[in-house]
């Protein structure tokens, strides 16, 4: 099994030149990636992990490349798949005990675009259970650690897709984010990850499984390159007609045409909180610094005080919806399984049960005004930049209780004050790397546009990439 370095790491823009000139097969490609898996065993990126299986598929890409016939840009490439997603024949846990054994007998429609692109499934990645954490940490398997601290978290829910990303193993992987879920693993391990619009890229039919008509929850790339980000949006985005209610009929930009747009004359505000939330100094001196960066782009960059809400409004309307959504997807293991629930997931089932009918209407038309509150902010800017998180990454299970000397708004979700708003109102939102903390991680900013704003997000995120490349950063592992 081949175990040739020069295959991490690379972009799919460069896997793809390798394969269709014959410089590798995606068989020696896909042999290195079942053996990178084995050596990022201590990390806890699959909760199932690819197996021998994927040659064939990977032989039959070198059959289809060798005819010039691939699929798509992902012809011959392995692709892991978090496990959130389902994949027709293997394992569909969603981290959770009582589906361990369960297969699932469809694609998800993230996973259809995949393959129909020529991407090879390759294993399912590690996530908290039911996806529903910031960090990731289940009961079938160990959980997902950061690779640049094997003692500190990578962020959830789409923690091992994360890792399996900034470790080399591929150079994309899927996520979803519906509270920061693609954004909080990205900041914390270095790499780019975007949340598009709010229907830019569905899922089938889950608009009842939320209780807003639409879905909070969108799938989104995790890469190390934006360029590679905007080629996979455009594989994972566009209307379906099995999609949810709410998925986007607009045409599909090809985000990577325009991913060298001029951003000279852009306007961005730049946010130190959200509603007055506690973040760390050094979080904010490396946000401050990054903004000087998009000055430089020629983008005015001015400081503004974003606050739709109170720090602690926001977060308790997007975690009533959230419970409350998890409450009636899941309602039947909480009740006949119990004891296979994590705690965290337990608590929440708990907690959505103490919602009234009248507080969801609050909640309803808390997320009404952030939407309007937001909608008017774009008037005047481009985009929005704001830290990632308010903490550089923490120990496994140890989630900060006190940041900066305030004490935190819940003890499983303070750290990441700045993502689930924009869930609420469904903006367009990415991470990028901007540094290392004093300790030696991964800090990310955020960058917020207007709705169906992705190009302006990529072509932004594109040119500070190209003055600061974060991509000769790796962790040694």
């Amino acid at each position: 099994m081949s175990t040739n370095r020069e295959f991490d790491y690379k972009s799919i823009t460069e896997l793809r030149h390798l394969l269709d000139s014959r410089a590798i097969s995606s068989y020696e490609l896909t042999e290195r990636f079942l053996n990178r898996s084995e050596e990022l065993t201590s990390c806890g990126v699959f909760i199932t992990p690819p197996d021998d299986s994927i040659l064939i598929e990977a032989e039959k890409a070198d059959e289809a490349i060798r005819h010039s016939n691939g699929k798509g840009i992902l012809t011959g490439i392995p692709v892991p798949v978090k496990d959130m997603e389902s994949v027709k024949g293997l394992p569909f846990t969603h981290g959770s005990l009582p589906y361990k054994n369960f297969i699932s007998d469809n694609d998800s429609l993230t996973v259809r675009r995949i393959k129909n692109s020529g991407g090879i499934v390759a294993g399912k990645t590690n996530t908290p259970e039911n996806g529903f954490s910031g960090t990731t940490e289940n009961r079938i398997c160990g959980p997902a650690r950061n690779p640049w601290d094997r003692d500190k978290t990578p962020g959830g829910s789409s923690g091992g897709s994360a890792v399996a990303v900034a470790s080399g193993l591929s150079p994309f992987s899927p996520g979803g984010d519906g509270g920061g879920s693609v954004r909080i693993p990205a900041g914390f391990t270095g790499i780019y990850g975007i949340k598009p619009t709010q229907g830019r890229s569905p899922r089938y039919q889950t608009g009842r499984g939320s209780f807003n008509i639409t879905n909070n929850s969108s799938p989104g790339p995790l890469t190390r390159t934006v360029s590679d980000s905007a080629i996979t949006l455009s594989i994972i985005s566009g209307f379906d007609p099995q999609a949810e209610y709410g998925a986007s009929t607009l045409e599909v930009p090809d985000f990577f045409a325009g991913i060298d747009a001029d951003v000279t004359g852009m306007k961005a505000g730049w946010a130190t909180t959200i509603g007055g939330n506690p973040v760390e100094p050094e979080i904010l001196d490396l946000g401050e610094r990054a903004a000087k960066i998009f000055e430089s782009l020629g983008i005015a960059v001015e400081e503004v005080n974003f606050s739709p809400g109170t720090y602690e409004e926001i977060f308790q309307t997007w975690f009533d919806y959230f419970c409350i959504k998890g409450f009636y997807v899941y309602e039947n293991d909480y009740k006949k399984t119990p004891d296979l629930l994590t705690d965290y997931f337990f608590g929440y089932m708990e907690h959505a049960q103490s919602i009234s009918g009248k507080r969801m209407w609050e909640v309803n038309c808390n997320m009404g005004w952030y939407r309007n509150y937001t909608n008017v902010f774009f008037d005047g800017y481009d985009f929005l930049l704001t830290p990632t998180l308010a903490v550089p990454a923490f120990k496994i299970n140890d989630q900060p209780a006190v940041i900066n000397g305030q004490q935190v708004i819940h003890p499983l979700w303070g750290f990441t004050p700045y993502s689930y708003l924009f869930n609420l109102t469904g903006n367009p939102a990415a991470t990028i790397p901007i540094g290392f903390s004093s300790s030696g991680l991964p800090v990310g900013l955020q960058i917020v546009g207007d709705m169906w704003s992705e190009e302006t997000i990529l072509s932004a995120s594109k040119r500070f990439e190209d003055v600061k490349p974060w991509g000769q950063y790796k962790p040694e592992i």
